[in-house]
């Protein structure tokens, strides 16, 4: 049973849905839940948090009906032009490291996507592990179009290796909107949901990820993770051999292994 311990938080809000399964949602709806300083370090708090907290899975959207996120809040740029060379160092580590604070949570994250997911909002969801999108749902690195480059906020990397190289090239030097059928069909989105059952068919999938082993689901998570990192064929056998040793020493295993003999579903623990 999942327990959340966490700090007050102004731009974001945490929901515990039952005992396994959380959302984690941007709360300035006002702003089409644009991205502001305080928020990127939110991300870190809220990430820090959750990260023992004992949850399965993880649905990451965004308040309101008319955006995920817009990305950075246009209203704040000029607290960034007037930063120094290190005073803007410091917050770029800032937002990135809360970016990445939310892609390395141990347990799977679903982003669960309608209206804009720009700039910003579109590295926020490509940080998550699985991206379900509503007919409305519109994805932009823009980063060009306010005179930055599409390596910001790990999107150069994350999106290349969603959907390849000359893919991530066109949408990061045109800026252009991806809309949600194209998104799914070009490996940016896994699917698409009709708009009133998108946050609904998010918990379901955290649901049904949650009824498989909890060493087995973060496992999975850190091998596909790590091995979009190395190029080396025999580093990532290394890496899937040493989990999976790890993995048949739990008590999970042999419960799995007993309930497919005794023909039940199996009673995890995370032990």
């Amino acid at each position: 049973m999942a327990t959340l311990d966490l700090p007050e938080l102004e731009t974001l809000t945490v929901e515990l849905l039952d005992g396994d399964v959380a959302a984690l949602r941007m709360n300035r709806p006002e702003r089409m839940n644009s991205q502001t300083v305080k928020m990127f370090t939110e991300y870190g708090t809220a990430a820090r948090a959750l990260r023992d907290s004992g949850l399965r899975a993880l649905i990451l959207t965004g308040a309101g009906e008319q955006a995920f996120c817009a990305g950075f809040d246009l209203d704040e740029i000029e607290v960034i032009t007037r930063m120094g060379v290190r005073e803007f160092v410091k917050f770029v580590e800032t937002a990135t490291g809360g970016i990445q604070a939310i892609r390395h949570l141990p347990f799977p994250v679903i982003a669960a996507v309608h209206g804009a997911a720009t700039g910003g909002g579109m590295a926020l969801a490509l940080a998550a592990d699985i991206r379900l999108v509503a007919p409305t749902a519109k994805f932009s690195a823009a980063f060009v179009k306010v005179g930055l480059s599409i390596g910001e906020l790990g999107t150069s990397y994350n999106l290349s290796r969603l959907v390849g190289p000359g893919r991530a090239a066109e949408i990061g030097y045109t800026g252009r909107l991806v809309g949600s059928e194209e998104a799914v069909r070009i490996g940016l989105a896994n699917r698409m949901v009709p708009a009133e059952r998108l946050f609904d068919e998010a918990v379901a999938t955290a649901r049904l990820i949650a009824t498989n082993s909890p060493g087995g689901v973060r496992m999975s998570k850190r091998a596909i993770q790590r091995n979009q990192e190395i190029t080396s064929y025999a580093a990532a056998l290394e890496l899937e051999n040493r989990g999976q040793a790890l993995l048949t020493r739990t008590e999970d295993m042999s419960e799995a292994l007993a309930a497919f003999k005794e023909k039940r579903a199996p009673q995890f623990t995370g032990r």
